[in-house]
């Protein structure tokens, strides 16, 4: 007995999907390469199952068009369902976890997170050597001697020259460690004693039937230098001027990253169907957009409420094991002020327009005289239209929030970018798996390298010309 063809069925009175067809026939074909007796089985399944296929009596095409049941899932798209869902519900579980203990390290003071800093790093660098490292494996154990002390010769000396500057700074800043000043001039003595140290080492170990392979390896390791240890070199000034420069920027860029996601799996390509960047093909102009906007809107309120904490706002050269509660003269920038929203904005829009938004005030001069002015009375004969004025009050630390939130929504996904770039050069989906749902701490870090550069030099330029 043979099954009924598609065509019979539509001459029955029935459309039936192509893509619902194609299932039927896959469906089937199992049947067939089973028992004799399933195969019986499943044919009589088919026929007797009206619910699936029912055969109906022929309708008008008004009618007939309005009939387009749902395909049926396959177990494979069941399953994958389930898996997303899985792995959603895993991200979510472990970003409430590295979020929790996030804020507990904020909390204990500014010693536990310049740690956290150091350990981030050290796990950093651990992540983009090995990449390169499991790739050449073979090579490397045969032939290179002392390949990975080398490599992390090279961590440790950028690490001390960096951060020992910052040590210097603070002694020489803090009267209490004025002591430690005779032992902090030897710091640039003992740096560059690990350089030169480190440096005659890489060269001794140096083959001559794989010179050109170990200068490409000592190349990306000084390039993983440059983006860990490079880019976080100021990390430690913007905690002690104040964690609201060390935590502020973390969150715009948590941000933009959950929004842009968001607004990509919602509106992804349903606008704009151009490709967005050719090295990471999932991104889509829509998720760029959203997690932009988004960003903005989160910066400029959420830089107001961390002002309201001198925790926060508080610049220290202190080193408290136990922190204690800080004060200070709170800088102006997180004093609430009044300010004018340029008033030759208003004089592009419509009058019209201009009068629907709140808060504003149209400003006129009265008897022509132009050095007189007041808010404009309904009916006035005297008074004549001069500007419009809106005046806002606001915290000037939201100004600089915008600032960065553009710098978060619009370079530093280029981190994110440069890490897709690199594990498709490699063919790995992650850097590690330590974070569960995540991948490694590179997978997580990789737009906040820059965004903490990029918070330094604006702090630098438009808040500070010295740091602590």
């Amino acid at each position: 007995m043979e099954r009924p063809s598609s065509a019979s069925l539509r001459r029955r009175g029935r459309r039936i999907p192509e893509e619902e067809d194609d299932q039927q026939q896959a469906s089937f074909s199992e049947v067939d390469n089973d028992h004799p007796a399933d195969k019986s089985a499943g044919i009589q399944s088919f026929l007797s199952d009206s619910s699936d296929y029912p055969l109906l009596p022929p309708t008008s095409s008004s009618s007939s068009s309005t009939i387009n049941p749902r395909p049926m899932m396959s177990p494979s798209s069941i399953r994958k369902d389930e898996s997303r869902v899985r792995k959603i519900i895993t991200r979510i579980i472990s970003g409430v976890i590295m979020i929790s203990l996030f804020i507990g390290i904020i909390l204990s003071g500014h010693v536990y997170v310049c740690a956290l800093v150091f350990v981030l790093e050290i796990l950093l660098f651990r992540e983009l050597v090995t990449v390169r490292y499991h790739c050449n494996f073979d090579r490397i154990e045969q032939t290179i001697p002392l390949f990975r002390t080398t490599q992390w010769m090279w961590f440790f000396v950028a690490i001390f020259y960096t951060y020992s500057e910052f040590a210097v700074e603070m002694i020489k800043n803090n009267t209490k460690l004025h002591d430690l000043l005779e032992y902090a001039q030897l710091a640039p003595m003992l740096a560059f004693s690990l350089y030169t140290g480190t440096f005659v080492l890489t060269i001794a170990t140096m083959q001559t039937g794989h010179i050109r392979f170990q200068l490409n390896q000592l190349c990306w390791t000084i390039v993983v230098l440059c983006l860990t240890v490079g880019q976080l070199k100021y990390i430690m000034h913007n905690i002690y001027n104040g964690l609201i420069w060390f935590t502020l920027p973390i969150l715009l860029v948590i941000t933009n990253d959950i929004m842009a996601y968001f607004s990509g799996i919602t509106f992804g390509r349903k606008f704009i169907h151009r490709q967005f960047i050719e090295l990471s093909p999932n991104k889509t102009w829509e998720g760029f957009i959203g997690g932009g906007i988004f960003t903005l809107i989160v910066g400029f309120y959420l830089s107001r409420f961390l002002a309201k904490f001198t925790w926060m706002t508080c610049a220290t050269n202190q080193f408290a094991l136990f922190p204690e509660k800080l004060e200070c003269e709170v800088e102006n920038i997180f004093h609430e002020a009044t300010t004018f929203f340029p008033s030759q904005v208003f004089d592009l829009c419509p009058h019209a327009l201009i009068r629907l938004l709140p808060n504003v005030v149209e400003i006129c001069s009265v008897g022509g005289n132009t050095d007189n002015v007041t808010a404009c009375v309904s009916g006035a004969m005297d008074q004549k239209h001069h500007h419009y004025e809106l005046a806002l009050s606001i915290v000037p630390i939201q100004f600089h929030a915008i600032s960065l939130s553009l710098f978060a929504s619009l370079v530093s996904p280029f981190g994110g970018f440069l890490a897709s770039a690199i594990k498709r050069a490699y063919g790995i989906k992650d850097f590690d798996s330590l974070i569960p749902g995540h991948g490694g701490l590179m997978d997580r870090f990789d737009c906040q390298l820059i965004m903490a550069l990029g918070t330094w030099v604006h702090y630098n330029t438009f808040v500070k010309t010295t740091t602590v």
